[in-house]
């Protein structure tokens, strides 16, 4: 128990600390509570203040009022004595001071003699006492013997403990009195009256006089301050309370919101501003979203595969095409590290296996290109080019490096150059029917003369033997007409092949006649006298020779030579 105290009471210092927190903060949080309580406490203090200073003069207004009403009794209690001791009459003398000391306000009324002693008091105990001494400093009743000699008014505490007020007007001597007092010059004084006024009815006087002028100023303050909150609320608080929505509900994403002016004045400019502010805000939101949209629809434009990484391998931009060749949606590679999409792996390709972009890049600063075996959602894999290259970006205020990869699907790739070579065929289709019409044709006339020789035995079997070479030749040139299309269709070989390249001039421009003279254009070949060949894909040469001519063609409209 002894030890448990200690930690009680720190536990208690620390709940008030943190009340007390709570509080201020609570006062703190709003504008309506802040100034509801700097308005009390300024009216707790100035009424405070008020009371003090109010409370201070009152008192001495009163004091000096009750000082001068007590001189004026003591100038009229004086020359009633003195009036009474002239004539000798005590008996009247006493009846004065027995009455006086009656008196409401009152407490006590005696007649000193000239050293002290009380002759004459409203209080019969107190007849033969010393009222004045030097030898008793716990008398806090008593005067000391210079007081005797000079008016005087002292606030000091009765025997019973209650505060008086005490005047002291010593009565001089005169030359009428000196057959009784003796001369003026050996006996100044007759004798010293003193009054103990009481204070505790000008106390209580007081004290309601000021709690009705300070109940009065309360009322008419809090009414001033009800009146100026009322006004500050409506002028100035509800006004600032609908700005802060605004701008939190702004905040939260509703480009919609806005404040209502309800006013022209500095709160109503503020208002107006801030929605100036709010449109400004939501043009540029929108337009922000709408290159965003329009940059994302660009990429998804791309046939080729486009990622955007940051230095941490996470995917920050996808395009379309990228998540179709690995079977995913944008949502599930966005902020996703990118070994984890294209290669099924927690952690980055390690670099020893597989050349990777980002490594070469810091490395080097420079693009790379890189073919990688990606893995698809499925399981499946696949052959791609990859070329990567820096992008160089302010973020937040500070530069940053990060990578765009344009990734190729090299099936694809294949696929899409079969596909522009049968294009090609469908574009020379017109003019191999007319290189093989001809052929064909030549083939009827000779079968019709064969015909006729067969029909007329007595021909000579020359002519017949000349008409089947006819048919033999044209059949050959059907047969290489053939040849050179499947040339141009046939899928590029594994490995390359030693191709002529006068023959594959010859043999594709010869099925480009036909075109050629429907332009009006007239093909002239000047080739090498040596046969020049080369190592590579024959097909591929004919489709470069085929654009290659075709792209001559457009450049000539109105007709000429190549």
């Amino acid at each position: 128990m002894q030890t448990a105290a200690p930690r009680l009471i720190v536990s208690q210092n620390r709940f008030r600390k943190r009340r007390a927190m709570r509080a201020t903060d609570w006062i703190a949080s709003s504008l309506h509570r802040k100034f509801t309580a700097v308005a009390a406490s300024g009216l707790l203090a100035v009424s405070l203040l008020f009371l003090l200073v109010f409370t201070g003069l009152y008192q001495s207004q009163i004091s000096e009022e009750r000082a001068r009403l007590a001189a004026e009794v003591n100038r009229l209690l004086q020359a009633a004595l003195e009036n009474a001791m002239l004539k000798r009459d005590l008996d009247g003398l006493r009846e004065i001071v027995d009455r006086l000391g009656q008196q409401e306000a009152i407490r006590l009324v005696m007649i000193l003699n000239p050293e002290g002693v009380v002759r004459f008091s409203s209080d019969p105990r107190r007849i033969g006492q010393p009222l004045a001494t030097r030898d008793d400093p716990d008398c806090a009743t008593c005067l000391q013997p210079d007081d005797l000699t000079r008016k005087s008014v002292l606030s000091l505490v009765d025997d019973n403990q209650r505060k008086v007020l005490r005047s002291v007007h010593p009565v001089h001597n005169k030359p009428a009195c000196a057959q009784c007092h003796g001369p003026v010059a050996a006996h100044p004084i007759n004798g010293i009256l003193v009054i103990d006024h009481e204070t505790e009815t000008i106390r209580a006087r007081v004290l309601r006089s000021t709690q009705m002028l300070v109940g009065s100023g309360a009322v008419v303050v809090l009414f001033a301050v009800a009146g100026g909150w009322w006004l500050i609320r409506r002028w100035v608080l509800n006004p600032v309370s609908h700005l802060a929505t605004g701008a939190a509900e702004l905040a939260a994403g509703r480009l919609d919101a806005r404040v209502a002016v309800t006013a022209q004045d500095e709160i109503g400019r503020l208002a107006e501003t801030f929605n100036r502010m709010a449109d400004h805000l939501a043009h540029s939101i929108t337009t922000v979203k709408e290159q965003e949209a329009l940059l994302q629809n660009v990429l998804d434009a791309i046939p080729d595969g486009i990622r955007l990484i940051g230095r941490d391998y996470k995917i920050l931009q996808a395009n379309k095409t990228y998540c179709q060749q690995l079977g995913y949606s944008a949502a599930e590679v966005i902020n996703v590290p990118c070994h984890r999409s294209s290669h099924h792996r927690e952690t980055p390709c390690p670099i020893t296996l597989i050349a990777c972009p980002l490594v070469e890049i810091e490395k080097t600063g420079n693009p790379v290109k890189v073919i990688q075996q990606f893995t698809r959602r499925d399981g499946g894999s696949y052959y791609v080019e990859i070329y990567g290259a820096p992008l160089r970006v302010v973020i937040d205020g500070q530069e940053r490096t990060l990578i765009v990869e344009s990734i190729r699907d090299l099936a694809k790739q294949v696929e899409y150059s079969h596909e522009q070579k049968l294009a090609t065929l469908a574009q020379l289709a017109a003019g191999v029917a007319h290189e093989i019409r001809n052929p064909l044709a030549s083939i009827r006339i000779a079968l019709d003369a064969l015909f006729r020789i067969r029909d007329n035995a007595g021909q000579e079997e020359e002519t017949l033997y000349e008409y089947l070479h006819l048919v033999n030749r044209q059949m050959d040139k059907c047969i290489d007409i053939t040849e050179r299309l499947l040339r141009l269709s046939a899928l590029p070989g594994q490995s390359p092949e030693l191709v002529s390249i006068n023959r594959a001039i010859e043999e594709t421009t010869s099925l480009m006649q036909l075109e050629a003279s429907q332009r009006n254009i007239q093909i002239e070949l000047l080739l090498e006298p040596a046969d020049v060949r080369v190592m590579a894909s024959e097909s591929e040469i004919r489709i470069v020779i085929i654009n290659m001519v075709q792209n001559a063609f457009h450049a000539i409209a109105g007709g000429g030579s190549i």
